[in-house]
């Protein structure tokens, strides 16, 4: 490929009549020279956290040797079951004010019958727990001291960049305090909590690093490390600390109740995927869509199985997610506008949240699935069978249970791929109740005579619902 120089290639542009749009000015600022007046501006705010806890008697992890035995003296302690032993775990943390709040891990303390806190010049304090939530692995702990601590505070995650600088500081592996830079790597990263919202980096996080702040060039905290991707248990960089916007809420919480109080809905939910778009004639993908409203503040205020959550308190809905994380937030016991999709309109509906933390505590009877006879009609991949008392039996549904059963699935079906097993119940076809077979063939043949590609299932299994549109062509 030859190269042209930018003078002639503009010259070859203009000669030939084209013209070109002024280019998007892009500024790239180089790496800072040091990152040392940062690293002395904050790091007297972050700590070293050693925690102690009693291990339960084992017998034993070593060989065990008979009494006598010219072995004997090398394994003093190997023969019969072994006392509860201590144990010392170490993490890191923040302080967040003059008075003695720091934020860390849950996982750094989870257990622990003491913590200490070794501040940057080298005093040490002993902390109490004021509260933790596990769901974001964020702990608050709390230091008696007379003089006011040295403090960092939370910045807007939000406006964290990707490629922007940012500042890792820590214990890790038990080295002391450390700092270590890198780059906003990626945002909006889930690992497997509900909560979720990781900011990824390249900075150097390694075990005992847990807890710790993440900061901006500002020296502000814009993250709590929490987790490595690793094969070996060293960084190879790729880090992820929980957003500031999450932690400062969760922090505010506990500062306040000792415990966290996340509004509750009151909704089964799930992605609007482009088949289950089309199959519900929406010209977006985009919304939470409501598979199941159980007794609560939702079906109070009239949310229906089958709608789609457009907006929550004035804020766009994109996806199940977003919802879960805005209700999460709005505060318990609030009325709050919701719009929601239905049947081609959309509707406003006032719903006063309830707390999500009392109804986890509810529980809940699963039902028991069990494989049931072939039986009936073959239809899009599935072999299906009305629900009747001797099948309701196996399968451990309540009498009232309605629908069709699937009793065989076909492995090369999309029915198969988009994950529908023998034990399923199909309830609802095309936002229709399904009592019989005859009921889904009309469904079929309804949503052919429509014009649509998909029919949408609503199916249930051990009592959870979800949506799947399957393919009718």
């Amino acid at each position: 490929m030859t190269r042209l120089r930018s003078g002639t290639l503009l010259a070859m542009a203009l000669s030939a009549g084209l013209a070109f749009a002024a280019p998007v000015p892009v500024f790239a600022f180089g790496a800072p020279e040091s990152f040392a007046d940062l690293a002395a501006k904050i790091s007297p705010s972050v700590v070293n956290i050693t925690t102690t806890s009693t291990v339960a008697a084992s017998t034993g992890g070593n060989p065990m040797v008979p009494p006598g035995s010219p072995f004997e003296d090398l394994f003093p302690d190997q023969n019969g079951p072994q006392g509860p032993q201590r144990s010392e775990a170490l993490g890191s943390g923040f302080v967040i004010s003059e008075d003695g709040y720091i934020v860390t891990n849950n996982h750094v303390i989870e257990g622990a019958d003491s913590i200490e806190i070794e501040f940057f010049s080298g005093k040490k304090l002993p902390a109490k727990l004021v509260g933790t939530d596990p769901k974001t692995d964020i702990a608050l702990l709390k230091v008696e001291t007379d003089a006011p601590l040295p403090f960092v505070q939370f910045g807007d995650s939000d406006l964290a960049r990707v490629g922007d600088w940012v500042v890792a500081m820590g214990n890790p592996l038990g080295q002391g305090f450390s700092v270590s830079a890198g780059i906003v790597s990626a945002r909006n990263r889930e690992l497997s909590g509900t909560y979720d919202d990781y900011l990824q980096t390249d900075a150097a996080i390694n075990r005992g690093n847990s807890g710790g702040p993440l900061f901006n060039m500002d020296g502000q905290v814009i993250g709590v490390n929490t987790a490595i991707l690793s094969p070996n248990g060293g960084s190879i960089g790729i880090g992820f600390s929980m957003a500031s916007n999450v932690v400062s809420k969760v922090v505010d919480q506990l500062k306040q109740f000792g415990e966290t109080r996340r509004g509750w809905l009151g909704v089964r939910i799930q992605d609007v995927t482009p088949d289950i778009a089309e199959s519900m004639g929406l010209t977006e993908a985009k919304g939470a869509l409501v598979t199941d409203v159980p007794d609560g503040p939702s079906k109070t205020a009239g949310i229906k199985p089958g709608d789609v959550i457009t907006m929550f308190a004035g804020n766009e809905v994109t996806d199940a997610n977003s919802l879960t994380r805005r209700v999460a937030d709005a505060p318990v016991g609030e009325a709050v506008p919701v719009v929601v999709l239905r049947e081609g309109r959309t509707e406003t509906l006032q719903v006063t949240l309830g707390r999500r933390e009392d109804e986890e505590a509810k529980a809940f009877p699963a039902a028991t699935p069990a494989p049931a006879e072939p039986h009936e009609m073959d239809i899009l991949g599935l072999t299906l069978a009305p629900l009747t008392d001797d099948l309701r039996g196996k399968l451990g549904l309540d009498q009232g249970a309605e629908g069709l059963v699937v009793t065989g699935v076909d492995q090369a079906s999309e029915a198969f791929t988009k994950g529908l097993r023998e034990g399923d119940i199909i309830t609802e076809a095309g936002q229709q109740k399904v009592l019989r077979l005859k009921d889904l063939q009309d469904r079929i043949q309804e949503a052919k005579s429509a014009g649509r590609k998909s029919l949408l299932l609503l199916i249930r299994r051990d009592g959870d619902p979800r949506f799947v549109a399957l393919s009718l062509e």
